[in-house]
């Protein structure tokens, strides 16, 4: 069976009004030690020059950051960037507060040069993506596979050096490409994922996948997607559970209730409009299977949510 297939990272990074924001840079030298306070977004590193040290709280080893690496910390959680392991730290609010010319300063010298910002999202975010997604992802800058990613830090740093017209712009789309490559290097690892994001790199559950977010509003059945897949119903049956765990319908159904309740906050949109376009023939069949997955039925999904 051949269907049209969309990408489901693409889907739910557009869903969760995935932005990014560049923020001052860091130049440190000699032995320095700073301390962050947990982030309230998704914050992002990459050392442009030299090497340090990045400590997590929560996560048991120290990370030995080179040149060319680059760091994603998924949760708020503090964070350390130091010289060495001896070194003790001092807060990095103080030390960005007296930042000049975009850029702070700690230690003596410029052995380290770092940019840095962060990403937004919108309010299902942390359970559509982020929950997925372990605490900290490092990538590694001299591979072969981080050469876009290279790529994306190198244009950024011309852009914050030069900056041309519309530079602000420029890098905060270069960051969204650096974020896309990231998440791609991290899935390509092995047992890197959980729920849904981990049935993007399973040959089976992928197809199946891609299929029900070109069409969310086709009335799919487990035959259909296994024809899609290319294998038998059990197989795909197995295969779902055990990579996104919940069964292929299931997703289905979570999938539809999160794009109405994207409609729902947009506001512009009838509830009949609404259970048309998600799959279900009316608005007590999608009001019903709405209440079921989230508690609230739509009407009073849209009054929580309106200002």
């Amino acid at each position: 069976m051949s269907v049209q297939q969309t990408d489901p990272l693409e889907d739910v990074l557009t869903l969760v009004g995935t932005t990014s924001h560049l923020s001052v840079g860091l130049v440190a030298g000699g032995e320095w030690a700073l301390s962050f306070e947990p982030p309230p977004a998704v914050k992002f590193n990459a050392v442009r020059r030299g090497h340090c040290l990045l400590t997590v709280d929560g996560v048991p080893e120290p990370i030995e950051l080179a040149e060319g690496d680059c760091f994603l910390l998924t949760r708020p959680r503090a964070f350390t960037l130091a010289s060495g392991p001896e070194v003790r730290p001092i807060p990095a609010g103080p030390v960005f507060e007296a930042a000049v010319d975009g850029r702070a300063r700690a230690g003596t010298g410029e052995d380290v040069i770092f940019i840095g910002g962060r990403f937004d999202f919108g309010e299902r975010a942390q359970e559509l993506l982020l929950d997925a997604l372990p605490p900290v992802i490092h990538v590694p800058g001299r591979t072969a596979e981080a050469a876009t990613v290279r790529w994306a830090l190198d244009q950024i740093d011309a852009e914050l050096r030069d900056r041309p017209i519309a530079s602000a712009l420029v890098t905060e789309h270069l960051a969204l490409v650096m974020l896309i490559h990231v998440l791609r290097l991290h899935l390509a690892g092995p047992g890197s994922a959980s729920g849904w994001l981990a049935g993007l790199t399973d040959p089976v559950v992928a197809p199946a996948l891609g299929a029900m977010h070109a069409r969310p509003a086709h009335a799919w059945t487990v035959a259909q997607l296994a024809e899609v897949a290319a294998v038998s119903r059990s197989t795909l049956a197995a295969r779902f559970k055990h990579a996104v765990g919940q069964g292929p319908l299931d997703y289905l159904t979570g999938w539809r209730i999160e794009l109405a309740a994207e409609r729902l906050r947009r506001g512009d949109e009838t509830m009949a409009a609404i259970a048309r376009e998600v799959g279900y023939g009316s608005e007590s069949a999608l009001s019903n299977a709405f209440k079921r997955v989230t508690g609230a039925s739509p009407r009073d999904y849209r009054r929580r949510i309106s200002p």
